[in-house]
């Protein structure tokens, strides 16, 4: 098989020509879109009767380039323009157009996101999940990941979206203001209070869905307040002694680690464990690097018809943009693009384009010339591998061409590039206390959602005597959590003694403490449960005692008027441990 049949077979029609457009040959058939009645000479012809818009004056010798263009009949055409020894090469290829197979097919028209990687799968079940049930969700990623599209999302495809959609942006609004906003006010509360008064955002959600946005922002004085909201589902607007119900779901957003504002005593822990039942994180652009193009051809569409243009952005245009880093995510991309639409003097973007229009910066690449130390193979593998992708991407731009020049495909490339830049992301401590971190996390979630299910009474007869009905059914209590959950090895309950000693009062069934058993706590146990006791979730690193090794995590069992009068314990296997960490970082691509 010669190169020109090749040709053929990879392409619906390819045109050869000179280096000044004259056209040589046709290898196309009577059926394809190019194959004309009369003879065309140059290529210039040809775009001039067959395309409506032309690329010739756009080539560059020695590149080869890629380009969109619209056929008079409608159809898009991806041309492909190369040389190949002193001929120039015009190779045609069809974009096929079938809605039966796009990547939204399992997804509803209202749903605003795009969707085409693994991570943004997940965070649509989520979404409908939350939808569907009206649960509390916090909504974690950074600015301009698209947090409040996703509380829309929620509004829209929910039980609830017959009911108003509010939102407030709590950094956005004076600390002497927001209370007024979020509860409103009576006729004369204050010096300069509307007339007539106002119900404020709860109110105006009831039904509804209330979008607290930038909730790590919101003052600690007014935590107070909201949290007394959460518990009581009742507002009462400033200057008034009438509370009113209301019936709202919260979705709350921060791009701040609330769990490190709580550590440093800038965010109530009670008010965050309310507002954290189910957290959805939203991966930044960089993590889903795949979308870029389908944001990009969504956005180059949008602003086509805001501003009546015909724009289109060749292949090595959207290369180039997805090896950008997106600090801004979503929302920079888009202006971006709407930058790109509205400024470019030809109405074709290539690479080129971009660079003369848009001002992204990319961070110098550090090569390692040479190892300093004896290392294990495959992390040598690892390193030089990253380096040579580095070094490719940093020359040539785009993933295709530098995927070209390491001899690999193209996913792969794509797959190695959304790896380094997953490893870079990590924060400046050992990959286990990474892992560590977010073990804790999930294990004092479990704490928190199952430590609400206990009934106080019980738990208060059972202290008061250990032989009650109470006790039985405290026991049953107890042993249902850890059967559901699975993970657990004992569940149990302690009381403080007035010397401060730890004294079992209940656990599940095959607990190794009798009832009013003093346990003899190592030091890691003893300052998490005086945590817990003080009303806080804690957790202990991995310790051991006589019954094994263990982690455990404390969570408070309290009244309504915050008095804690026993904690519920939480233990967990130092070998479900390892293996959980394993799991993790595999999961979160984390090596230990």
């Amino acid at each position: 098989m010669d190169w020109k049949q090749f040709l053929l077979q990879q392409f619906d029609g390819v045109v050869i020509a000179d280096g000044t457009g004259v056209i040589e040959e046709f290898l196309v058939g009577q059926s394809s879109f190019l194959y004309e009645g009369t003879i065309l000479h140059t290529i210039q012809e040809l775009e001039q009767r067959v395309f409506e818009k032309a690329i010739f004056s756009l080539i560059v010798e020695k590149e080869k380039q890629s380009f969109l263009q619209k056929t008079r009949t409608g159809l898009q055409i991806i041309t492909k323009v190369f040389k190949y020894e002193t001929k120039w090469i015009y190779a045609y290829s069809k974009v096929e157009i079938n809605s039966k197979n796009t990547i939204y097919k399992a997804i509803p028209a209202e749903f605003p996101f795009i969707v085409n990687c693994p991570e943004m799968y997940e965070v649509y079940g989520k979404l409908c999940k939350t939808a569907k049930t009206g649960v509390t969700v916090l909504l974690l990623g950074e600015s301009g990941v698209g947090k409040e599209m996703a509380a829309r999302t929620i509004h829209v495809s929910g039980v609830r979206k017959k009911g108003p959609f509010v939102a407030i942006n709590c950094g956005a609004i004076p600390e002497n203001l927001i209370e007024n906003e979020l509860f409103g006010h009576v006729d004369g509360a204050y010096t300069g209070a509307s007339k007539g008064g106002s119900i404020g955002k709860f109110r105006q959600a009831d039904q509804g869905i209330l979008f607290l946005d930038e909730i790590g922002e919101l003052p600690l004085q007014m935590q107070v307040k909201l949290l007394r909201v959460l518990q009581e589902r009742t507002v009462t607007p400033i200057g008034s002694q009438k509370s009113y119900p209301i019936d709202v779901q919260i979705v709350s957003a921060t791009n701040q680690n609330l769990a490190k504002l709580v550590q440093e005593g800038k965010f109530r822990e009670d008010l965050y464990y309310r507002l954290n039942i189910v957290p959805i994180h939203i991966p930044a652009l960089r993590n889903r690097v795949q979308e870029i193009p389908d944001f990009i051809n969504f956005f180059v569409a949008k602003f086509n018809r805001k501003y009546d243009l015909n724009v289109v952005f060749t292949d090595d245009a959207v290369d180039y943009l997805c090896t950008q880093e997106w600090p801004g995510n979503v929302r920079e991309l888009e202006n971006s693009i709407e930058r790109l639409v509205v400024l470019t003097e030809t109405e074709i973007v290539s690479s080129r384009e971009i660079l003369g229009i848009l001002n992204l910066e990319k961070k110098p690449t550090k090569i390692n010339h040479f190892f300093s130390q004896v290392l294990p193979l495959k992390d040598a593998f690892d390193l030089v591998e990253k380096e040579l992708i580095e070094m490719a991407m940093a020359r040539y731009k785009s993933p295709k061409l530098a995927a070209d020049m390491l001899g690999i495909s193209q996913p792969t490339m794509s797959r190695k590039l959304q790896k380094i830049r997953q490893q870079e992301q990590l924060p400046v401590k050992t990959k286990r206390a990474v892992l560590e971190e977010e073990l804790d996390k999930r294990l004092r979630s479990i704490a928190i959602v199952t430590a609400v299910t206990i009934p106080l009474k019980l738990v208060q007869q059972a202290i008061e005597d250990e032989k009650c009905e109470a006790t039985d059914l405290l026991t049953k209590k107890l042993s249902d959590i850890k059967r559901l959950e699975g993970v657990i090895h004992w569940v149990y309950v302690f009381k403080r003694s007035q010397e401060g000693n730890l004294i079992h009062v209940s656990a599940c069934d095959d607990f190794v403490m009798v009832n009013g058993e003093e346990y003899q706590a190592p030091k890691e146990v003893i300052k998490a449960a005086d945590d817990a006791f003080k009303g806080n979730v804690s957790i202990t690193s991995v310790y051991e005692d006589r019954y094994g090794s263990w982690k455990t995590c404390f969570a408070p069992l309290m009244t309504d008027e915050g008095e804690v009068h026993a904690i519920i314990g939480y233990d967990y296997s130092q070998s479900y441990i390892t293996m959980e960490l394993k799991r993790l970082g595999h999961q979160l691509n984390v090596l230990i």
